[in-house]
């Protein structure tokens, strides 16, 4: 709960505090674990920052752990969503309360450039892995290349040089606890151990697979295939399986879908549910409860209009993250048994080098983004690059970003104090000081 209410910025931010938390702080997870899952995560459809949670749940205490951990950290996005989708259906009050969250947004940038900082120099090992990560950077942030491809062009790089140089891609260490690791609470010795077998593996299936499509044949039987409840469960349904990437990879489709085919959201709107979501805890998904939110609450027969919105809200992110829990309790099993192959550790190793370009990309979009309020972009002979609009600056956000960075980096303060200082101070501008200066 205390890792989704801190977890602003997209999966960057999330990951940083996830690492921060579990890592640093509690010692739940060893540094080696902790990326050997993430590279697993990073594989899936769906919000990886939620399923690495579920992880590590899992880890600690089997399935019962994982649905804990996951159920906890979605939740807090997931009743501000809500709030906020209410406020903006029947107030159009929504820019009041995301106000509250200004500094936060603000101060989480420095969350993630420490995360960078800290997972880059445990897994950039060696100027192999520096290549990897440069290329992944500038893979994605001039050229847009998909991160599905840069993850599978690490995986299969890591593949063969882990045969042909291991000393240079064997980063991640193997399976045997480390000396260091005596105190982390999960390792090899204490774990949640659990078996794979193809019988296992068919109960999970059947489990996931009737938790997820059960509620969309209920609401078919019910409602019928043309009710607003059900084309939503569908087509939410679809858009988990493709998900890869984080919320961005499926965003266009998303909108497009929503807007021009079903009718569910004005144009325009689709900003006003993303900004919601950048600036709310948890995954950058949860923008799928607020399409869902004001489908409904334009189609609602024979709801009430906030009745049919509510209950969209709840089918929406149903069948986006129950799917996650699937993929966890389904594959981490066979994750963790092959902890201790090289030639696969080498792959990992891969991914993680190209995640941390990856997440630097993130870092950086983040940044502008938060810095300027319109950000320009140039193309031309296939590449993109980012031009803010240096008239535009945040100047309040610059300020508690760089704030944030001074008490991380030089005052050693810790996160949670950081970030309950740099909201307050975003509070007080935002609801105080902005409107006596646009009064005046």
């Amino acid at each position: 709960m205390r890792i989704g209410l801190l977890s602003f910025g997209g999966p960057a931010g999330q990951i940083a505090v996830m690492h921060r938390v579990l890592v640093e702080e509690q010692r739940w997870i060893s540094e080696n674990r902790f990326l050997h899952a993430l590279n697993y995560c990073m594989l899936l459809p769906g919000p990886e920052a939620m399923q690495l949670a579920t992880y590590a749940g899992w880890l600690l205490h089997g399935w019962r752990g994982g649905i804990v951990a996951g159920v906890l950290f979605v939740l807090p996005g997931f009743v501000s969503i809500l709030v906020l989708s209410i406020l903006y259906a029947v107030h159009q009050e929504a820019s009041v309360v995301i106000a509250l969250f200004f500094g936060l947004k603000a101060a989480t940038l420095a969350v993630v450039v420490e995360a960078v900082l800290r997972i880059g120099k445990k897994a950039l090992k060696n100027r192999v892995m520096v290549y990897l990560a440069a290329l992944a950077f500038i893979g994605i942030f001039f050229f847009e290349v998909p991160f599905p491809v840069i993850v599978l062009a690490a995986l299969v790089i890591g593949l063969v040089g882990g045969r042909v140089l291991p000393d240079r891609f064997c980063v991640i260490g193997a399976a045997a606890a480390e000396e260091d690791d005596r105190e982390i609470v999960i390792h090899d010795r204490l774990v949640s151990e659990v078996r794979p077998s193809w019988r296992r593996a068919a109960a999970v299936t059947a489990v996931g697979l009737a938790l997820w499509f059960g509620p969309v044949a209920l609401l078919f039987a019910w409602l019928g295939p043309n009710h607003v409840l059900t084309t939503e469960s569908v087509f939410f349904s679809k858009a988990a399986v493709v998900t890869f990437g984080g919320a961005y990879a499926v965003l266009a489709y998303m909108a497009q879908q929503a807007v021009e085919v079903y009718g569910w959201l004005q144009p325009g709107e689709m900003l006003d549910g993303l900004g919601m979501a950048e600036t709310t805890p948890g995954p950058l998904i949860q923008v799928v409860q607020f399409v869902g939110f004001m489908g409904a609450y334009r189609h609602f027969e024979p709801f009430d209009p906030l009745m049919a919105a509510i209950l969209a809200s709840v089918v929406t992110t149903w069948v986006t993250f129950v799917p996650c829990f699937l993929w966890i309790f389904l594959g981490a099993p066979y994750i963790e048994r092959l902890r201790g192959n090289k030639i696969l550790s080498a792959g990992l190793s891969a991914i993680t080098a190209a995640v941390v370009g990856v997440v630097l990309n993130l870092a950086i979009w983040f940044a502008v983004h938060v810095g300027f309020a319109n950000v320009l972009e140039w193309r031309g002979f296939g590449v993109r690059i980012l031009l803010p609009d240096l008239a535009s600056a945040n100047v309040p956000a610059i300020l508690i970003a760089l704030g944030a960075f001074v008490a991380l980096f030089k005052l050693r303060w810790n996160m949670i104090l950081t970030l309950g200082i740099a909201a307050t101070v975003g509070i007080v501008y935002a609801l105080i000081l902005q409107p006596m200066l646009l009064g005046r």
